[in-house]
């Protein structure tokens, strides 16, 4: 049956970072609604994360708002009195407007008040990168420096990549991060008609196909190359079959069975034909080459990792920084992240993406959180999923932040108020195209899952 094939612990690890981030994006984007409202002593009836209908997970009434939980998890809310927004609460309309409600406040107000969320948004981006840059410094590797070769893998060989090849310039650029998904997006962000590498100490060429960047596309970067790297041990685990048989930190594994594994991706291709089995591992310790029988287990570990590329002898640019540094390029970086998401949005408008390729619902977000808990990715994505439910959420779009700041603009032009008539029926055309467009994309989703 295909369920038994989905990795379901990988699956909650995912689905975990999902709601956690999202649920700090929520309510900090929330929060910059709430407390410009508050600024300009606007009432907020309630302050939600995650969609209410029918029926709440939570909820606290504390002064004049009720905070809560939804049980629909795709986003959360303000609820201001005397706004349209998306509880399309028409009965408060009705009724002459209160000095504490948001259709009684000057247009410059409102507009603050609705581009809270985006500023705050932006601002936590800008933090998280700081964040980042100060704690874990920026690591990469230059395609030239992959000493090993990379990988090829199923994607990369459409082209006729193969494994050892140096990939070392995408198009007339060099490759400045040879890590797989900034090369594949570099290729998918370059338009390249072609790859350089060296094959055996000879340079040479492969043609991007057509095919291939739309495969690249499809799998969201996945499926290229990665880094080539032998199987040192690093870490052994007490009680498991390593440890049992005696490896140790620093024994590279040559061969499993007779079977050369020179590298970490040949044992990872080997060793799963010897499940619950004991076979000869034939390892290189201390210039000497042993022969020591370990038993796997019932998956085919052995309770060892291997040591990273950081410690293999590569050569890794490694830059740290101080507080103080690490403020201009974690600035830097938000808006460097901004710019490569508006180009991306551009080659949708172009044609050179297709829309059926690019567009995913939160399943799609949610796979491309890592199946381990990695903190540095995690609060990656978090920064990054900031910037792009800013950018979402400027969008001049009635149901959206951006539509109702345009409406405020308009009127401090003009000087004149759209009616509470018009207002409603654009919130209900924008919440119409907004639900289209979860339905399509999760309906894209499912086609994908089912393909």
């Amino acid at each position: 049956m295909v369920f038994l094939a989905v990795d379901w612990i990988g699956g909650l690890v995912q689905a975990g970072q999902f709601i956690l981030s999202f649920s700090i994006l929520v309510v900090l984007h929330e929060f910059g609604h709430y407390i410009t409202a508050k600024w300009f002593k606007c009432r907020v009836e309630k302050f939600y994360l995650f969609f209410n209908p029918w029926f709440s997970l939570f909820k606290k009434k504390i002064g004049e708002t009720e905070w809560g939980i939804g049980w629909v998890p795709f986003g959360g809310y303000v609820k201001i009195a005397g706004m349209v927004d998306e509880s399309m609460d028409k009965e408060q309309m009705k009724l002459p407007p209160k000095p504490d409600e948001f259709r009684a406040k000057p247009a410059w107000q409102r507009l603050i008040i609705m581009v809270g969320g985006v500023v705050v948004n932006i601002l936590l981006a800008i933090v998280i990168f700081i964040g980042i840059s100060w704690y874990w410094g920026d690591e990469k590797i230059s395609g030239k420096d992959v000493k090993y070769g990379v990988v090829a893998e199923s994607i990369g060989q459409m082209i006729g990549l193969q494994d050892g090849d140096i990939v070392y310039k995408i198009g007339d650029e060099e490759v400045a991060d040879a890590s797989d998904k900034k090369m594949a997006g570099q290729i998918i962000m370059s338009d390249a008609k072609n790859i350089s590498i060296i094959r055996n100490n000879d340079s040479m060429q492969l043609s991007v196909t057509p095919e291939f960047l739309t495969a690249l596309k499809k799998n969201k970067g996945e499926g290229f190359a990665s880094i080539r790297f032998p199987f040192v041990i690093d870490t052994v685990i007490a009680n498991q079959g390593a440890a049992k048989a005696g490896l140790q930190k620093d024994d590279y594994i040559i061969a499993i069975d007779g079977k050369p594994t020179p590298y970490y991706n040949n044992f990872q291709t080997v060793v799963v034909e010897y499940a619950d089995k004991t076979i000869p591992f034939t390892v290189i310790r201390n210039n000497d080459t042993l022969n020591i029988p370990v038993t796997l287990n019932e998956n085919a570990k052995i309770g060892a990792g291997a040591k990273n590329i950081a410690n293999l002898g590569f050569n890794i640019d490694v830059k740290n920084y101080t507080l103080l540094e690490a403020i201009p390029v974690g600035y830097e970086k938000c808006w460097n992240s901004l710019d490569k998401y508006i180009e991306g949005i551009k080659r949708l408008f172009q044609g050179k993406d297709k829309v059926s390729e690019s567009l995913g619902s939160v399943i799609s977000i949610g796979s491309i959180y890592n199946k381990v808990w990695d903190w540095q990715s995690f609060w990656v994505l978090t920064a990054l999923f900031s910037i792009i439910l800013a950018f979402m959420n400027i969008l001049p779009i009635p149901a959206l932040d951006g539509g109702h700041a345009l409406f405020c603009i308009i009127e401090m032009i003009t000087g004149k108020k759209p009616s509470d008539k018009f207002m409603e029926y654009a919130q209900g055309v924008g919440m119409f195209l907004l639900i289209g467009l979860m339905v399509y994309a999760l309906g894209l989703d499912i086609w994908r899952w089912f393909r």
